[in-house]
Formats: C-alpha cells, structure tokens, sequence
C-alpha cells in the first residue's frame, strides 16, 4: 500500500480505559537447565502477583482472572507444539479460555495488545500475559537460524539465515545515505551494556568503551557482536485490568493509554516508495530538502514503515504532541545498534537524516531529554523473545510507578539469581515520570507495536 484512505488513518480507541496492575520477570540466561519453561513462567506469575504490594493473596488474584493471553515466538526450541496450553494448565488457570499470540519479534507487544483490545471491550477485566522463549535446547547456530526464517526464505534467507546479517545491509546502507560514523552506533553498545550492569535480570552487562565496541569481533559487518542482542532464556508477565479491577489489586495502577501496531511487507524488496507519513511534530517543511541529497525514497531500506505507522496511531490515540518533550522513558527494541538509530527516526525523535544526533546529544542517556533503554535493552540484557515486548513494558510499569530501585537495587534479587550488586550500583529511576514509551519489533520491521504508558 503506498496511498492511505481515511479508514486506513482512522486512529483507535479503547471503549473502557484499560490498566496495568503488576509486572514480574525471572533473569535471564544464555543457557537455563535448573528450571523448565513452566517453573520460569510461574516465577515470573508469582512476582506480579506476589512481590508487587497487590492487595489481594495470590488465590484472590486468580479468582478474578477470566481471560488469559501467551507469547511466544517459535514452537521450534522448546520442539512443543500448543506450548501456551501447557503453561496455561501449569499456572492453573485451566478451564478459562486463552490466546497464543505469534509475530516475531513484536510477539511480546502484540500479545498485550489482543489483551488490552479484550479488557477495553469488556470482554475481559482482568488479563494475565505471559510471555516466554527456551532457546537454550538447540544451538546457537540453529537458534539464529530459527530466528531467522521469520523473514522471507525466498529473499532474505539468501543472505546466510543470521538476522545480523540482513541488518548489516540496513546499516552499510544508512551510513551511506545519512553519512553516520560507526562511533555512533557503537556508543548506543556502550550505553545500553552499562545500564545492564545495574539490572539483576541482565544476561550480557558490560563497561566498555567505544574503542572496545569497535575492535570487537565482528559478526556481519559492520556490527560487531558487541552490537547484537543477546539469545535468551526467560519469561515476563504483565497483569492487564479495566480501571475497577485495577484498584481493587492495586492503589497504582498505570493506565496503558494506547497500544498500536503497523506492519510491513515481509519481503524487503517489496517496499515501495511513499510521501513519509508525518507525526504530529513534523510537517512537510521538515523534509523539503531531505531527498536532494543520498536517499531518494521512503521508507526504502533503512526506515521502518510499521514503526512509523504504529507510532502514528499511538501518539494520536494518547493525545501526543512531541515525543521528545511529552515522554519522560523509552524502551526500543535494540535487537542491532541500527535499528535503535533507525527507530529514533521513526519515533520522531530525530526528523529523518538525523537520528545519529539523539544519541550524540546526550539525550538518550540517564538524566538526558528523554533516557532510552534503562532496562540494558535488548543488547544489554534480554533478547527471550516471546517475553521481551512484555519486558519492556514491565520496566517502564515499576518507573512509572517509583518501584525500580526496589526491583533493582534490593540486595536480595541479585543473590536470587546468584549474583552480587555492583560495588559501583546506581539508581537508575527516573524523577517523577510522567508517561513512558516501548517499541516491540519484528524481523526486518513486519510487525512493530508501540505502547503508551502514562499515571492515571
């Protein structure tokens, strides 16, 4: 599609306002044989339920529950067919009626958005999503493979069956057009390594220095494996209530004030060119001089249409002016340092050309205009893919709600997973938070949501 109708533009909305109560993660590892994935997915359930000041005990929480959603990216690691039924049967919510939701790396996002569209029509008022992957029962080698395949076999799969690969074209081309030094892309690396140092949950934390990103051995270049996201084991739970079951559970609920999603062809060769569609910060004066320089098409091979879109309806639909000043936390899908750079454009954080400034000017960091991955992302600390969307989302819940040194900081959580608190610890939560942002990212850009989370 490459003209919109006014149907095509319409801009969601949810019938009841719709919440979200409690959070709760395990840590996550490159390889987990102590636990399976029903014991992780019941962890991650216990500490929603159980570890969040809800009101309720555990077996009252569960008598309010009528609808549950689950995530999950490939049935191919854990080689179990119908996987969400046996988590379901495990956490006990058997006989109530479920969902497993599948696309790609956006599984996560889209998972909490069949929730949120379930309580904001009143089919449901009260909706766990649980989210997981097991990627530690095959290979590294077959794992990127899997993961892989979720791009088009006839075009993409030509390019070696590794994701790095087909982004490393994304970034030799970006550089191209936007002329963007690789000190760039590798500061997001340093940054987002050493928040993961502050994270108990965090599987690839490191201090490293720009100098070290770029000496790194390369995967597919110019990314080196410093720059990638990891492979993980883990799950996520997010619990999802209208506005009176909420504060039943809890005296803070956070109001999930909109969650849309867009998409893409799958093959990236179909992307034909566009008029950029424009955010509500952006007008065709923005762009008047853009396309007289290297690139000539949008969104061509280095911008994601469904982020664009996505963000589109979700700024609309959550009344958001200027991303910059109206967000106060923002969680991308860093699965490459190229993609966190692109969907800075793609947000509006940057006009298009010009992303490389967001990082550059400090903004994207702790105490900046608008602090970017916080959690260690992607790359820093998580990549389980059917749980990270809802990864995301839990971070920026215990920010909104004041709770991230609590989850963080707490000695306890990091001797849990058998690790000590850095001597060198820092709090990480941000100020009085008003409204935070999440982007949950598919393939080569298929599917992408984007959710807003704001105080009520």
């Amino acid at each position: 599609m490459i003209e919109f109708g006014p149907g095509n533009l319409r801009i969601p909305r949810f019938e009841k306002p719709v919440f979200i109560a409690a959070g709760g993660l395990t840590d996550y590892r490159k390889r987990y044989p102590e636990k399976n994935t029903s014991q992780l997915c019941t962890e991650a359930l216990r500490m929603a339920v159980e570890e969040n000041g809800l009101k309720v005990s555990a077996g009252d929480f569960r008598r309010k529950v009528n609808w549950c959603v689950y995530s999950q990216f490939a049935d191919h690691f854990g080689d179990q067919l119908l996987a969400a039924a046996k988590i379901h049967d495990y956490l006990g919510f058997d006989p109530l009626g479920n969902i497993e939701v599948k696309t790609g790396g956006a599984t996560g996002g889209s998972a909490v958005l069949a929730a949120a569209q379930a309580v904001a029509s009143g089919y449901a008022d009260c909706v766990p999503v649980i989210g997981w992957e097991r990627m530690d029962e095959v290979s590294t080698k077959v794992g990127n493979s899997y993961i892989a395949s979720a791009a088009c076999k006839d075009f993409e799969s030509e390019l070696g069956w590794m994701y790095a690969s087909y982004y490393a074209l994304m970034a030799q081309r970006y550089q191209y057009e936007n002329n963007v030094p690789r000190e760039t892309l590798a500061r997001i690396a340093c940054k987002n390594h050493d928040y993961a140092r502050f994270s108990p949950y965090s599987q690839n934390p490191g201090k490293y220095t720009v100098e070290d990103v770029l000496k790194n051995e390369m995967v597919s270049d110019p990314l080196s494996f410093l720059e990638c996201c990891v492979m993980s084991v883990g799950a996520a739970v997010l619990i999802l209530a209208d506005e009176k079951t909420a504060y039943e559970l809890t005296d803070h609920p956070i109001r999930l004030s909109a969650i849309c999603g867009g998409s893409h062809t799958l093959r990236t060769a179909d992307r034909r060119n566009m008029p950029i569609l424009l955010l509500p910060n952006e007008t065709p004066e923005t762009y008047k001089d853009y396309f007289r320089r290297r690139r000539h098409e949008w969104p061509g091979f280095s911008s994601f249409l469904a982020s664009r879109m996505a963000a589109y309806l979700a700024y609309h639909m959550a009344g958001v002016k200027d991303p910059l000043e109206d967000f106060d936390l923002l969680e991308t899908h860093d699965a490459f340092t190229i993609s966190d750079v692109q969907t800075y454009e793609d947000l509006g954080l940057r006009p298009y050309g010009r992303g490389r400034e967001f990082i550059e000017s400090g903004d994207a960091y702790y105490e900046g205009r608008l602090p970017t991955n916080l959690s260690g992302g992607l790359i820093g600390t998580m990549h389980a893919v059917g749980a990270t969307g809802i990864f995301q989302m839990v971070e920026l819940l215990w920010q909104l709600q004041g709770k991230w040194d609590e989850f963080h900081g707490n000695p306890e959580r990091w001797t849990r997973y058998g690790k000590k608190k850095p001597a060198d610890f820092r709090n990480l939560q941000v100020k009085d938070p008003r409204r935070g942002c999440a982007v949950s990212h598919a393939g080569t850009g298929s599917h992408v949501t984007v959710s807003i989370l704001e105080q009520p």
